[in-house]
């Protein structure tokens, strides 16, 4: 006769598992590596299945390579939490050795799920959820790519002709339209106030500011009659820096207008959009960073803790009432919150007065912006469990530590 409750738990690797299950007395059942492929980790599951009467999964990642793992458990009705890999690090001290082995850590795994009851559980990711996650972690490779350029094209610029790289802001499309044809003084010199107006406009330059552009670049070049060594190489590299990055700009819009339209066929989209500030991007994130369900999160408190919005204490012995920033959170989904509050003070309504109003409580403009933050999630959590979208004028919920 099985016994009545195994943990299993799984150290996820790209080609291969390792899974260790034990019972309720912290006894090692067995342990084994199996690869990541359906028919293994069907052959596991039944395994584990004969082992125990009731069977609880524990893996130490939600990437891509346990994607197969959760479906084939998922399918199977298995219960699944996540144990994070700082708990597993940090618990791997508790055993005996300084070894680190998969087998170990699939133990640790096990053992943390075994007395712990508090981890999140891991559930069916919404297709439509994924697509958005795909989409944002290429949007953010190309966003890489072209931060890296921008930088890249600044300081060639600045090593052959320093007073047109102070003069434009390379990150906006008719700067780099115009170093795509010229680079240097004498080019910018010989083809004149003409030559450069044409160009500009014929190449798509932003056409009310090309009289200004022109004339900044006629000063520029006005401005250094020296050539400076390894210019007309330098110039050749410039030019091309500059067209792949108005490619990469026309990328990047387009990856833009896929996510939009994507994140817009989400049930939740209109009621996340109707916050003040956030828009279709930051609210893929907020989709992408909660797995697009909020079942996990019993209240905005909650929410707010896993986005680093809640003071953590910090007491010992007779001293009380100290509260420091978090260090566990999701850095990501506290950006969305920090950039909804900042965007949303763009515009006058209850986020500028709620703002403002802690200004006046003598909040520096971090603090009281961090407590905006805090107080959009309270009202999305808010939004969404009701399922109605955001009007200014409605009464928002109370904040819970502001």
């Amino acid at each position: 006769m099985g016994r009545p409750l195994v943990w299993v738990g799984v150290d996820v690797g790209k080609a291969t598992h390792h899974a260790c299950v034990m019972d309720s007395a912290g006894k090692v059942v067995f342990s084994q590596k199996f690869a990541n492929d359906q028919a293994a980790i069907e052959q596991l599951v039944a395994r584990a299945g004969q082992a125990a009467t009731e069977v609880r999964w524990a893996i130490d990642l939600t990437s891509n390579a346990a994607a197969l793992l959760v479906a084939v458990l998922i399918a199977a009705g298995q219960q699944v939490v996540y144990v994070p890999g700082r708990v597993v690090n940090r618990m791997s001290g508790v055993f005996r050795g300084e070894a680190k082995s998969d087998a170990k850590d699939a133990r640790v795994i096990a053992e943390t799920a075994r007395m712990r009851t508090d981890l999140t559980p891991v559930t069916a990711t919404d297709e439509l959820v994924i697509e958005l996650t795909r989409l944002t972690a290429h949007r953010e490779d190309l966003m890489a790519d072209w931060v890296r350029g921008v930088n890249r094209l600044r300081d060639m610029l600045t090593g052959i002709f320093p007073a047109l790289e102070r003069a434009f802001d390379y990150s906006t499309r008719s700067a780099l339209v115009l170093v795509t044809g010229f680079q240097t003084p004498q080019a910018i010199r010989d083809a004149g106030q003409s030559g450069l107006d044409n160009y500009l406009r014929e190449h798509g330059a932003w056409a009310k500011g090309v009289a200004g552009m022109v004339a900044d670049a006629l000063a520029a070049a006005g401005a250094q009659t020296l050539r400076l060594p390894g210019e007309a190489t330098t110039a050749t590299l410039i030019a091309d820096l500059a067209r792949r990055l108005l490619d990469l700009d026309r990328r990047i819009k387009d990856t833009d207008k896929l996510i939009t339209s994507r994140f817009r066929a989400h049930p939740q989209a209109e009621i996340i959009e109707s916050l003040p500030g956030l828009g279709p991007i930051l609210g893929t994130e907020f989709l992408v960073t909660t797995g697009g369900d909020l079942a996990a999160f019993a209240s905005s408190g909650r929410l707010a803790s896993y986005a680093g919005l809640v003071p953590v204490p910090q007491d010992s012995g007779r001293v009380t009432g100290n509260l420091r920033r978090p260090k566990r959170y999701n850095r990501r989904l506290r950006r969305v919150f920090y950039m909804a509050a900042l965007s949303s003070l763009k515009v006058s309504g209850p986020s500028r007065a709620f703002y403002d109003k802690k200004r006046g409580e003598r909040l520096i403009h971090t603090q009281a912006l961090l407590a905006l933050a805090r107080r959009l999630v309270d009202v999305l959590w808010a939004l969404l469990r009701d399922g109605r979208k955001f009007t200014p004028t409605a009464p928002q919920p109370a904040t819970a530590a502001a």
